[in-house]
């Protein structure tokens, strides 16, 4: 048996140290930028911050390739149990019926943020069991994992949160994509969006989603007029605090959480705006090559491109949404936006991640196979 000690050892020893350095910039300028907003919040901050810590240390030591093979179908289940409460017993808040309030201390949870995770461990469970074949996998697995993917999206679709559920189902066939479908299925798929576009639009959008995308391709809304007032008044090298007038004279909304690039360019300006952008693409790039590095091993590659993705659909569509390229969905910038959840989300995947990475030098198991943690 081994110590708690050698434990320890084996962790730190395989721990990604780049991708937490690649962390810290964006939480400092995110930090500095909400302290200017307001500073209660700042302190709320610090708050998720260590908070976030802890459920990302407690996530380091969770042996998740010994428990995966139960604790992934059961964790999907209690989610979806969750969601589906949610239609009955669900909290609305601001005409959105997403919250489950806790009975006795007033505390809402949102299944749908924490669905993102059980999708991608799920996926990582069923396609470590049966990886692809050479040219990817065929209809028959396509439409068994599709079916981890699509079930939740219908469900959270309907709360309504259109955003997260696009979020979910482009994470999710973006972690397929990576791990190998047969391109065959690709092109069929293609051909069936273009088709069926124009009857999702009309039949299966509310009237407020409507709206907001002919906000996005004609005329923009009041919040994206003011961001980009915002983003153009801090021109190249930004203002300084008492003159970023949009954000310090409310003009510009929620500006420490959807719309804080908004205010990161009126304050920074172009370079600020450019400096955020490289931070994110470089740590996608750096967990796409982690992806690729641990190419045999799919519990990593489907936790390191899940995460990739989830990184990128989420700064894509904040970025986009802020300049008027996108309609407005309620997408924070990952990491940094402030709020607690998202961050307590990320938070675990990361954890996660670097977990399977510390033990991918110890011995393989299978869910039908006993676990020895044995040096090879």
């Amino acid at each position: 048996m081994e110590s708690w000690f050698d434990f320890d050892k084996r962790i730190f020893k395989h721990f990604s140290y780049l991708l937490l350095i690649q962390l810290l910039p964006i939480f400092a300028i995110s930090s500095y930028l909400v302290n200017e907003i307001n500073h209660h919040l700042y302190t709320k901050q610090m708050v998720y911050y260590f908070i976030a810590f802890i459920v990302f240390f407690v996530s380091v030591f969770i042996p998740w390739r010994r428990i995966l093979w139960w604790f992934a179908p059961l964790f999907y289940l209690v989610n979806l149990g969750l969601l589906i409460a949610v239609e009955f017993v669900g909290k609305s808040i601001l005409g959105a019926q997403r919250w489950i309030e806790i009975p006795g201390i007033h505390i809402t949870i949102q299944p749908s943020e924490f669905i993102k995770v059980n999708v991608i461990m799920m996926l990582a469970y069923l396609i470590s069991r049966r990886p692809p074949p050479e040219k990817g996998y065929g209809i028959f697995d396509f439409i068994k994992l599709s079916i981890v993917i699509v079930i939740p999206f219908i469900i959270i679709a309907k709360e309504p949160d259109l955003g997260t559920a696009l979020v979910l189902l482009i994470t999710g066939y973006g972690i397929l994509f990576i791990i190998g479908i047969n391109w065959k299925i690709w092109v069929t798929l293609a051909i069936l969006a273009g088709a069926g576009a124009p009857l999702v639009y009309q039949y299966g959008l509310k009237d407020y989603q409507k709206k907001r995308i002919h906000d996005a391709i004609n005329k923009p809304s009041y919040q994206v007029r003011q961001a980009l007032i915002a983003i153009g008044s801090g021109g190249l090298e930004g203002k300084k605090k008492e003159d970023a007038t949009q954000t310090q004279l409310k003009f510009l909304p929620v500006s420490s959480t959807d719309f804080i690039f908004a205010y990161l360019g009126e304050r920074l300006g172009f370079k600020g705006m450019i400096t955020v952008i490289g931070l994110y693409i470089l740590l996608i790039f750096n967990l796409l090559y982690i992806s690729a590095k641990h190419a045999n091993d799919y519990l990593i590659k489907t936790f390191a491109s899940g995460l990739a993705f989830l990184f990128f659909v989420y700064m894509g569509v904040n970025v986009f949404m802020i300049i008027g390229l996108a309609p407005v969905v309620g997408l924070p910038l990952p990491m940094f936006s402030h709020g607690g959840t998202s961050f307590i989300i990320f938070a675990v995947i990361f954890g996660i991640l670097q977990n399977l990475i510390a033990f991918k030098d110890y011995s393989r198991y299978t869910s039908d196979s006993k676990i020895t943690m044995i040096t090879k």
